[in-house]
């Protein structure tokens, strides 16, 4: 893997301060990944849709100081200073540190706010670890003139991967592959790119409605979760199976095979938890409302020959996929059927978007 297209080699000009403000959304994953290997390469890939209305918006200011001897900064989240989110950024700033150089000759004043509940199995770590590397290499960008566009989405990306793997998916849209895939041309582990094949009418503008069954933090983070892959009985059948799902889901969304993207997306859901059940120690991170939803939801379909979905991310949260041309008739369907099972009747309306934006 040749990371050292990533290394500064550039005098850097002197820049006493700063100030960058990155929007940039969560994604859904359609065939999952989980479980990872050092220094956060995931063990098959994966493609998502990025989402447009979850996303984290994040302002750092850069403050040149005198030692630069480690990355120091505060952080503040929604207004308040956040002790427990440090320990993560903490170990995020040291790993791209080398990478970074510059960031040790700032302190870093960051603050950021969430569009929808933070740990509840909304990848917030891939919005809010995403918007941290834009404003990393906008910075760098300032500092070097010489940098291409192109390269900082593509260093964003492999930044903020080594701070949360689904993050490296964040950066742009609407269609994204992480993980080296020899049928996905440019995909690499390092870092995600945009779909490269041109998508069919049907999956434009795709609608994503999220209904929030329990909006606290989960029981088990994604980064346990993720580690118990290690010594899991089904692991290497199911990085094998999802390596070929993504195959799969080329073509489908290339061809735009409705009833094929349906069984593959709520199969690669319940196969994601179906290796958390199967783990050692095991966990359930749905609820009983996830699967009242899911199973309202297959009939919903049934006698409405609809096209609408489920997938699921790490938590119990349900992820209600369908095309715009449903829409009246899906919110209708959420509002009088699934919304009585989400915590205080809540839902976020969402659809594909186009990835960071610079505010």
């Amino acid at each position: 893997m040749n990371t050292d297209q990533f290394l500064v080699k550039s005098a850097l000009k002197h820049l006493e301060k700063a100030s960058f403000t990155w929007q940039t959304p969560s994604n859904i994953a359609l065939v999952k990944y989980w479980g990872k290997s050092n220094p956060q390469i995931a063990k098959n890939a994966s493609i998502s849709f990025t989402l447009n209305n979850c996303h984290t918006i994040t302002t750092i200011d850069f403050v040149k100081k005198e030692i630069s001897d480690e990355a120091e900064f505060n952080l503040f989240f929604e207004g308040k200073e956040k002790e427990e989110f440090k320990p993560k950024i903490a170990e995020f700033f040291r790993r791209v540190q080398e990478y970074c150089p510059y960031i040790l000759e700032y302190k870093m004043i960051i603050n950021s706010e969430n569009s929808f509940p933070h740990s509840s199995g909304i990848a917030s770590s891939a919005s809010g670890l995403s918007a941290i590397a834009m404003c990393l290499m906008s910075l760098e960008k300032e500092l070097n003139a010489d940098v291409s566009a192109e390269f900082v989405n593509k260093k964003a990306s492999f930044l903020a991967r080594l701070g949360s793997g689904s993050a490296s998916r964040s950066i742009e849209g609407p269609i994204v592959v992480w993980g080296k895939h020899p049928k996905i041309e440019g995909s690499s582990n390092l870092f995600g790119v945009k779909f490269p094949y041109k998508v069919h009418p049907f999956f434009e503008n795709y609608q994503d409605v999220i209904l929030l069954v329990d909006k606290g933090e989960k029981q088990v983070s994604s980064t346990i979760g993720h580690n118990l892959m290690m010594n899991h009985p089904y692991a290497e059948g199911r990085f094998s199976q999802a390596n070929q799902n993504l195959t799969k889901m080329s073509k489908i969304l290339q061809e735009g095979n409705r009833e094929e993207f349906i069984n593959l997306v709520e199969s690669e859901a319940l196969t994601l938890h179906a290796m958390m059940l199967t783990s050692n120690p095991y966990f359930i991170l749905m609820k009983p409302n996830t699967l009242e939803i899911i199973n309202k939801i297959w009939e919903y379909r049934q006698e409405n020959e609809s096209n609408i979905c489920f997938t699921l991310d790490a938590g119990a949260n349900v992820h209600v996929l369908f095309p715009e041309n449903e829409k009246e008739n899906v919110l209708q369907f959420i509002d009088n059927q699934l919304s009585s099972f989400c915590d205080k009747n809540q839902y976020i309306m969402d659809s594909i978007g186009l990835g960071a934006k610079n505010i």
